[in-house]
């Protein structure tokens, strides 16, 4: 099992959706709008560190979100770049928190560290490299690892479907194996409940609905639902194999004879390698109009994964994402420490 991080970077998986920008629609704006509302209602901000936040539009997202007061950014790169763009971008940031460090490496360090030391607790990548930001996150001896393997999720609002679709995983494991597959689907689904989100219906995804042993994502998708029944995957209701039309469209089936509660109405689609879930991300933003943020889970903390073409919404919806999550996982770890 090879993962994105190492060998070809997985910044160019997620720097080749920045190219383009994704369009809004009404639909898509209210989804994010939502989530954003949500990370409003909380009375308190979320420390989260931006590391490298060297160029305008990762300057910039973060500022939104302080002024909406989801975030409490704190600032990690060269001091005098940050302060020049700034400047030049016509950005106010007196008063916000900002660590000098000469480099992006240095930065990402220095984010790591924070978190380790509980100051900060999620991060959003600034205009630096992916791999750089997440060779920091994994390293074996100081990084954020945990028991739980890492994985990306795109959160996807679209015209056409109701919910906010998540496809994992497009961005970081290449060819994940049986046991990384089900810390993919846990990941994403502690993720659905952790935005408020409820229960999430999980996809699993092949090219058929059948199980072929000549294809082996159908056999990773039987044994996942059977790893759900017996309590190995817990907070979801998982289907699978499912093809991409019995997956979302209702119609579609019926026709096959498929009756689940996932069978076209699916919230979760998890793809059976990273990709054919770029390439189904990809699909959504630029084919089918959908808003999309993405989210580095598994780590001690949540990672967002912005881009220059995000709109202003959907920085927003990426910082809403990380800073209610952060509380879910901070929650979390403080009911298992009582």
């Amino acid at each position: 099992m090879t993962s994105a991080v190492t060998g070809q970077s997985a910044a160019q998986f997620v720097h080749d959706i920045a190219d383009m920008p994704a369009p809004q629609t009404s639909k898509s704006h209210q989804a994010f709008e939502n989530l954003i509302q949500h990370a409003i209602q909380h009375p308190d901000a979320v420390p989260m560190g931006i590391v490298w936040p060297c160029e305008q539009h990762a300057l910039e997202g973060a500022l939104d979100a302080a002024r909406q007061t989801i975030i409490e950014p704190v600032l990690i790169g060269d001091k005098q770049t940050i302060m020049r763009v700034a400047e030049q971008s016509n950005l106010d940031i007196t008063g916000v928190a900002l660590i000098d460090v000469p480099t992006p490496e240095d930065a990402a360090a220095q984010a790591v560290a924070l978190v380790k030391a509980g100051k900060i607790h999620a991060l959003m990548k600034g205009s630096l490299h992916t791999d750089i930001l997440m060779h920091a996150v994994v390293a074996a001896d100081n990084g954020l690892r945990t028991a739980r393997r890492i994985s990306h999720v795109f959160l996807l609002a679209m015209p056409t479907y109701d919910n906010i679709v998540f496809v994992t995983d497009a961005a970081i494991n290449i060819f994940p194996d049986l046991s990384v597959k089900r810390d993919i689907v846990q990941n994403a689904i502690d993720l659905h409940h952790g935005l408020g989100l409820g229960t999430p219906r999980v996809a699993l995804l092949s090219a058929v609905e059948t199980v072929n042993p000549k294809i082996p994502g159908t056999i990773d998708a039987a044994c996942l639902c059977k790893m759900a029944d017996r309590g190995q995957i817990q907070g979801g209701v998982l289907d699978g194999p499912l093809a991409m039309d019995n997956a979302v469209n209702q119609e579609a089936a019926q026709i096959k004879g498929i009756n689940s509660p996932v069978a076209g109405r699916a919230q979760i689609l998890v793809t059976p390698d990273l990709e054919a879930g770029n390439m189904l991300a990809k699909n959504m933003i630029f084919l089918s109009q959908a808003e999309s943020a993405g989210i580095v889970l598994g780590a001690s903390v949540p990672i967002l994964l912005t881009s220059r073409a995000d709109s202003v919404q959907a920085r927003l919806a990426s910082a809403a994402v990380g800073a209610v999550y952060a509380r879910y996982v901070q929650g979390a770890a403080s009911g298992a420490k009582a």
